[in-house]
């Protein structure tokens, strides 16, 4: 009797799951999603759908291995996913799409190979559980590394849930859960239910509802915007742009002038290791104060790019200088505020367009066309 009751409550939270992925499916596909973290949710959606149907109590494992080769890819799009929503600056990459590529071949080898060859079957499937851990943690890591500079706070409670997912998932589905091999897994071998196939059912449960608070919440439009919803509500404009005091909410006006004079005046950009944290006891305000000013009265998601807008614009004053036309890029680039070349480079050519010896030799040559415009280029 506690089995029937269980496996109930497997197949109403599977029902619930695969009803919100279906319904962010539609809806994101009537959006026409222009940014790639909507269509990875898209695509994570659709995945999550299939698998919690797939997987779920007295569907015949046949079907599971049917739509194993996409389903087996889900952790890569869940891993990319992570990567669009809480990295500001990532960008979909041929590579990306090699490692999806290679992980549903890995699942069509398990496919096709069970039952006639069942040792390959359980060397793929074992191979595709590694690899869902793997993701699993990168997707961690990710939520994790960049934690500290995020500065919206909604996406900082997300950042939290995907964790303690993460965490779950890892724990109690990565493993031979994740993959019903007949006679095997955790009670689900057969897939008539059990504790391991409950545990999975209640964390897609609870990533379909976190996902669609998050498409359908209020701050849905900013998140997942469509072309047509960014034309129209201007969206469009890059983190950072100047936003005039009249449209600015409601953040003290004096932290913010405090701010502006740390950072202009007393240039604190420079400090090596500053943190949100630190800059916050500089101006003895609570952190999540801070962050409330810099994303609502500045516009900016993330605390590094906050900084970069300062660090790159002395660098370009320095680089444009021509009494310091003999110092080496490295020596701006470290005075400005920056750890090592690496970062210099890539924050500097994202925001002009041009290496920083291209621009200084434009710069220092009064090139026919002067640098692009930092206020709207480097934000």
């Amino acid at each position: 009797m506690q089995d029937i009751g269980l496996t109930a409550f497997d197949l109403g939270l599977r029902g619930a799951a695969s009803g919100l992925f279906t319904m962010m499916v539609l809806v994101l596909i009537r959006l026409r999603p222009g940014n790639c973290q909507a269509v990875l949710g898209l695509a994570m959606s659709a995945g999550g759908a299939g698998f919690a149907v797939a997987t779920a109590p007295f569907i015949p494992v046949s079907t599971f291995w049917w739509t194993l080769p996409i389903l087996s890819a889900q952790p890569v799009v869940f891993w990319l996913w992570a990567r669009a929503a809480f990295d500001d600056d990532f960008a979909l990459k041929p590579w990306h799409g090699a490692v999806w590529l290679a992980v549903i071949i890995l699942g069509f080898t398990a496919s096709l190979s069970w039952p006639m060859w069942p040792v390959v079957t359980k060397i793929c499937a074992k191979g595709l559980s590694v690899v869902a851990v793997a993701f699993s943690l990168l997707a961690l890591m990710q939520t994790v590394t960049t934690w500290r500079d995020d500065l919206i706070a909604r996406r900082r409670l997300l950042r939290m849930a995907v964790l303690v997912l993460n965490l779950s998932f890892i724990i109690f589905v990565a493993g031979p859960a994740l993959l019903p091999i007949p006679g095997q897994v955790l009670g689900m071998a057969a897939n008539t239910g059990g504790l391991g196939s409950f545990i999975s059912a209640l964390t897609l449960c609870t990533l379909a509802m976190l996902a669609s608070w998050t498409l359908f919440g209020a701050n849905a439009a900013a998140a997942l915007p469509s072309p047509a919803m960014l034309a129209a509500a201007g969206a469009d404009e890059p983190q950072g742009t100047h936003i005039t005091a009249g449209e600015r909410p409601a953040v003290a006006p004096l932290l913010l002038r405090r701010l502006d004079q740390l950072m202009t005046v007393e240039r604190i950009y420079r400090r090596e290791g500053l943190s949100i944290g630190g800059l916050a006891a500089e101006l003895n305000v609570p952190e999540y104060r801070l962050r409330q000013a810099i994303n609502e009265g500045l516009g900016y998601r993330n605390f590094n790019a906050f900084l970069n807008r300062y660090r790159l614009d002395d660098a370009k004053a320095a680089l444009a200088d021509p009494s310091q036309r003999e110092v080496p890029v490295l020596t701006i680039a470290i005075d400005a505020g920056f750890q090592s070349i690496g970062p210099f480079n890539r924050a500097f050519k994202t925001a002009t367009g041009m290496t920083p010896t291209e621009f200084r030799r434009q710069a220092l040559a009064g090139g026919a066309e002067a640098p692009p415009d930092f206020e709207n280029s480097a934000r």
